[in-house]
């Protein structure tokens, strides 16, 4: 197991949820590294997952390739619901992005819930001489592709928001990737690169601090978790607008009982008082999809990113 791996184990009272799962631990493999705002996420969840489970959850990151590492694990596990995958956009748009994949990325997986969407950020270090939009697009043009902006990985929805922001402001910066959020971020702090997207939840810390400073929200509107922050669209891009996302997967050919019962179980874990609390403080909207409507989801967004993929001019190997 992954150094990061957490296991939650969890004392349940008899009689309550341990009745309907098998009582096996579940592999919860997050395709991205600690620290990151689907990390986040799931560690907050995490012991009411085990309790709506009725099973010990174990938390997995297994970064790499842009979530393609994490996936193939999901992709490749026996279809028995003791293997799940917490995804975020990546999945639907690493198809786009790489020539070759090992797996496809709809058919080979079962999709549970779309549990919510979490903000992204703009974010810059405060030795660049810019405090909200206007004033960074104007640095940006004065000396173009003199800024480094980074990214968790090639391919990424971080790495696609920043091109979409630069795309709206017809301004131009240098693209530097990192494997995954946590030295990306290290670097921005440090100062070793100038400016990044980043998810809220991740971020909020540092913005605190000082040891960040926000441009703006990349959402269409403003986040209850930072709500004096305004967002890039506000500022002068007016067609501006990604946020984040995160579901829960299972691989293909999971039955469709246990489809259901992981959905009901999802769905209460993340509704309830304490885990709504948190995912509240950290800017995430929280509203479970049928498995049904996941399906469709996915397919609209897959298709949505291969648009942005191709202006974005993003192909890897």
């Amino acid at each position: 197991m992954a150094a990061s791996a957490i296991a939650l184990t969890l004392a349940l009272p008899a009689g309550t949820a341990l009745a309907q799962g098998s009582g096996r631990p579940v592999r919860l493999i997050l395709p991205i590294s600690a620290g990151s705002g689907v990390d986040a996420i799931a560690r907050a969840a995490g012991p009411a997952l085990g309790k709506s489970l009725g099973q010990p959850v174990v938390i997995e990151n297994l970064p790499g390739a842009g979530g393609i590492t994490g996936a193939a694990a999901v992709a490749k596990a026996p279809p028995d619901g003791t293997t799940l995958g917490l995804f975020s956009n990546n999945h639907v748009i690493n198809p786009s992005v790489y020539k070759k994949m090992p797996f496809d990325a709809i058919k080979d997986f079962t999709p549970i819930s779309v549990i919510g969407s979490t903000p992204l950020v703009l974010v810059v270090n405060p030795k660049v001489p810019a405090k909200n939009v206007q004033e960074l697009i104007a640095l940006l043009k004065a000396k173009p592709n003199s800024l480094n902006y980074a990214s968790s990985g090639n391919g990424t929805i971080i790495q696609l928001a920043a091109e979409m922001f630069l795309d709206e402001a017809h301004a131009k910066a240098r693209h530097v990737p990192y494997k995954g959020t946590g030295p990306m971020m290290t670097d921005l702090i440090a100062g070793q690169v100038e400016m990044g997207v980043v998810a809220l939840n991740a971020v909020a810390p540092h913005l605190r601090s000082g040891t960040l400073r926000a441009i703006g929200l990349c959402g269409a509107t403003r986040s209850p978790a930072a709500p004096d922050l305004p967002t890039i669209a506000e500022q002068g891009l007016p067609n501006y607008a990604v946020e984040g996302w995160f579901a829960v997967v299972g691989p293909a050919g999971l039955p469709p009982a246990e489809v259901k019962r992981l959905n009901m179980s999802f769905a209460k874990a993340f509704t309830s008082p304490d885990v709504l609390e948190a995912m509240k403080k950290q800017g995430n909207v929280i509203s479970p999809s049928t498995p049904e409507a996941a399906a469709r989801f996915f397919q609209s967004e897959a298709a949505r990113y291969a648009a942005l993929v191709k202006k974005a001019n993003v192909t890897l190997e």
